[in-house]
């Protein structure tokens, strides 16, 4: 497809971009025709390191042959499948997930999308205590195709959605590289916490019903609770009769070194966890997993939820296959190892480049927070912007994400699949941008970048 071609599609029929957005300006960027394993190729013939995963879906690899067998066989008996009646993948899918998911989780229903997943959740939390308010994190985001996930999304000011869900209301993230109280952990005895929950407790207009929170805060600029946090958050609910529930779209199956996000910490049991995002390796299928006791009261008091896709056969056989693919392959531990690599080479430039203010994450979900200022930790918004560009220009994608008005972190999220060589690939490139932007010496002849490709 030509460019002219493009440009009139885009004039006449494609509705415009929120500028603002993260997908503002996407009609300027390349137009992917292809894509495989970790690699993504342009209408133009270049080629491109995806470490955003697509929109995070594919974080099992672009379409992995595993996967792929699993839907051409599903496309032979049935793609699609009424809600009123169970098919055979729908039931293989219940079991293998049910199988998977650490005790006292065990029920499952599946929907279309994260933010299905997200509300469906919610609802689900209400119905089994019959309480109405729900707290999140304010760096937190859950979704956008709803008048419930857009109002617990509060990592986007929620002004931009005019009207919102009532019973909704944000506490404060545990930010420690930005400490919103100006402390330090562990001598802060995660006071953001305590704070937090003597307002929500004023605030709340009924009963409580949940706490939503991400084990890492993804578009919030790849924020990691400190150890306890969560398990301090389990202990809130239990007071006050709410439920804890998780949202592992972009932490679940692997990605950040365990099975769950949530199990890096010790002892932390959550009522209810929602996945999506690569769950189906490539097509929309996600899930609310609840333990038997709360899925058992919430249907009492009348839950249902339910897509006209969801269930579909071809969405629980891709559903199935990646699950067999995070297993028998070992994701997890894949995930770790190429932490490892990231982590420490970036941590090795830290000590040369002082554009590099934090280096954080799990797994392939990883975040580089860039200052124009250490000491003062100034956010370096236009450095980043421009890193990116560079990165785009050499053959590395990824996304720049922060708390609201920041855009200060490089978000990393290479497929689990990736090669050691294209994990240094992109490193390469990386160094190189970090470099130009922060003002580095430059290298006589070819950059490292140059240098890898020719390898």
């Amino acid at each position: 497809m030509d460019a002219k071609r493009v440009r009139k599609i885009v004039e006449r029929w494609m509705l415009p971009t929120e500028k603002s957005s993260y997908m503002g300006g996407l009609e300027n960027a390349p137009i992917i025709a292809s894509a495989t394993g970790s690699t993504v190729v342009d209408t133009e013939g270049r080629e491109y390191l995806d470490f955003q995963s697509g929109q995070m879906g594919a974080a099992l690899g672009h379409r992995h042959p595993k996967i792929m067998a699993a839907i051409e066989r599903a496309l032979a008996t049935m793609i699609h499948a009424t809600n009123t009646m169970l098919n055979v993948p729908r039931l293989r899918l219940h079991e293998k997930l049910g199988k998977l998911l650490p005790p006292p989780l065990a029920k499952s229903l599946f929907l279309v999308s994260g933010s299905d997943s997200v509300e469906a959740a919610v609802d689900m939390a209400r119905k089994a205590t019959g309480g109405t308010d729900v707290i999140g994190l304010h760096a937190g985001l859950h979704g956008s195709t709803s008048y419930m996930t857009r109002s617990l999304s509060f990592n986007w000011r929620r002004s931009k959605h005019s009207v919102v869900a009532p019973g909704t209301s944000a506490i404060l993230a545990p930010y420690c590289y930005r400490c919103p109280l100006g402390l330090k952990f562990p001598d802060c005895r995660i006071q953001c916490l305590d704070a937090s929950l003597e307002l929500a407790d004023a605030n709340f207009t009924g009963r409580p019903a949940a706490f939503l929170g991400e084990p890492i805060l993804s578009a919030g600029g790849v924020i990691v609770p400190p150890d306890g946090f969560y398990k301090r958050v389990e202990d809130a609910c239990e007071d006050r009769g709410m439920l804890l529930v998780i949202d592992e779209a972009q932490t679940g199956l692997g990605k950040t070194g365990k099975l769950f996000g949530f199990q890096h910490e010790a002892g932390v049991t959550p009522d209810i966890i929602a996945i999506s995002k690569h769950f189906g390796g490539g097509l929309p299928i996600s899930a609310v997993c609840a333990t038997a006791e709360v899925a058992e009261r919430a249907v009492r008091n009348g839950y249902f939820a339910t897509r006209s896709h969801a269930g579909d056969p071809i969405l629980c056989a891709a559903g199935e296959a990646s699950l067999d693919v995070v297993v028998e392959e070992d994701m997890a531990a894949r995930a770790h190892l190429i932490e490892r690599r990231i982590k420490q080479r970036m941590t090795e430039l830290a000590r040369e480049i002082e554009l590099i203010g934090d280096v954080r994450g799990r797994g392939v979900l990883l975040g580089i927070e860039l200052v124009k200022d250490r000491h003062k930790k100034t956010p370096a918004n236009d450095e980043a912007k421009r890193i990116a560009a560079h990165c785009l220009e050499h053959g590395l994608i990824f996304q720049v994400r922060g708390v609201r008005e920041l855009a200060n972190v490089l978000r990393l999220v290479p497929p689990m699949t990736t090669a050691d060589a294209e994990v240094d690939r992109a490193l390469a490139i990386l160094e190189d941008a970090l470099r130009a932007v922060a003002g580095g010496a430059k290298r006589k002849g070819r950059t490292k970048a140059d240098a890898r490709a020719a390898e």
